[in-house]
C-alpha cells in the first residue's frame, strides 16, 4: 500500500471527469495535488472542492512553452498523472487532419511533453510514479477509432517502454486502460456503450491500481477480456466482431 500523506502529485487533465474523480481521492488520501488543465476558472473551482491542499497551474499539453512552464510552477513532485485527452468519433472514410493531428498531438505528444518534464529529475533521484491512460481502444484496431485508438496504443507502448526501462529502478510506471467513462467526450458517441462507467468508478480502479505494485490495469474487467482477448484472435475473426450490422 503506498503512503499518500505528504506527497505531491501532479494531475494534468484534472479539469472534469475522471481527472477531478481521481484528484479528489488521491487528497483524501493525504496527497497534496497540483491540478492542470487548460481552462483556468474550472480548475480554481475545483480547487476548493479538495478535502486536502491543493493548487491550480494552467497548462496546454499541445504547447511544449506551457508544459514547461506548468512544470516549473508545479515544482519538485513525487509523482505525475498524465489523463488530457482529446477525442472524436471519426471513421477513416471522414478523415479530418485538424481533428486527427489534435487526437495525436494531445493525447500522445502531450504525454511525451509532460513525462518529458519530470522524468530526468525522478531518474537523477531514483524515486518517482508516472502514471499514463491508455484505452481498450489502444489494444487494437476499432471502426470510428482511427486518431482516438491510436494515440492511445502509443501512450500504451509508451508506457510499456518506459516500464522496461525503469522497472528495477525507484521510479514506478504504471497505466491505466479504462473503458467508456460518462464524460463530456463519450457524449458525442451515438452508438451503444457497454459498461459505461461514472467517472467515480473508473477513479477507483486507477486509484487502486496506484495503490498497488501492479504495472497495468485494465477495466471494467469482464468488458477488458474482449479487447485483451482480441489481440490473439485472427484479422478475419476480429474485425467482424465490430461491423455495422445492416
Amino acid at each position: 500500500m503506498r503512503d499518500w500523506n505528504g506527497k505531491r502529485y501532479w494531475l494534468v487533465g484534472a479539469s472534469e471527469g475522471l481527472g477531478a474523480a481521481l484528484a479528489k481521492k488521491l487528497s483524501a488520501a493525504g496527497a497534496e495535488v497540483i491540478l492542470s488543465a487548460r481552462s483556468e476558472d474550472r480548475l480554481k473551482d475545483l480547487v476548493a472542492e479538495m478535502p486536502g491542499k491543493a493548487q491550480a497551474v494552467a497548462c496546454d499539453v499541445a504547447d511544449p512553452a506551457s508544459v514547461a512552464a506548468a512544470a516549473k510552477a508545479a515544482g519538485d513532485v513525487d509523482g505525475v498523472v498524465f489523463l488530457a485527452g482529446v477525442y472524436w468519433p471519426l471513421p477513416a472514410q471522414d478523415w479530418d487532419a485538424e481533428k486527427i493531428e489534435a487526437m495525436l498531438d494531445v493525447n500522445l505528444t502531450g504525454a511525451a511533453r509532460v513525462v518529458g518534464a519530470v522524468i530526468g529529475d525522478m531518474v537523477e533521484r531514483d524515486a518517482g510514479h508516472i502514471v499514463l491512460t491508455g484505452s481498450l481502444s489502444g489494444f487494437r484496431g476499432l471502426p470510428g477509432a482511427t486518431g482516438y485508438g491510436a494515440s492511445k496504443a502509443g501512450i500504451m507502448a509508451l508506457a510499456e517502454g518506459m516500464y522496461a526501462d525503469l522497472r528495477k529502478t525507484g521510479v514506478t510506471v504504471q497505466v491505466a486502460n479504462p473503458g467508456f467513462i460518462r464524460t463530456r467526450l463519450t457524449d458525442k458517441n451515438e452508438f451503444d456503450m457497454p459498461f459505461l462507467m461514472e467517472p467515480e468508478e473508473a477513479a477507483q480502479e486507477m486509484f487502486e491500481l496506484m495503490c498497488s505494485d501492479d504495472f497495468k490495469r485494465s477495466f471494467p474487467t469482464v468488458f477488458s477480456w474482449l479487447f485483451r482477448g482480441g489481440q490473439f484472435l485472427p484479422d478475419w475473426l476480429w474485425y467482424p466482431i465490430f461491423s455495422k450490422k445492416g
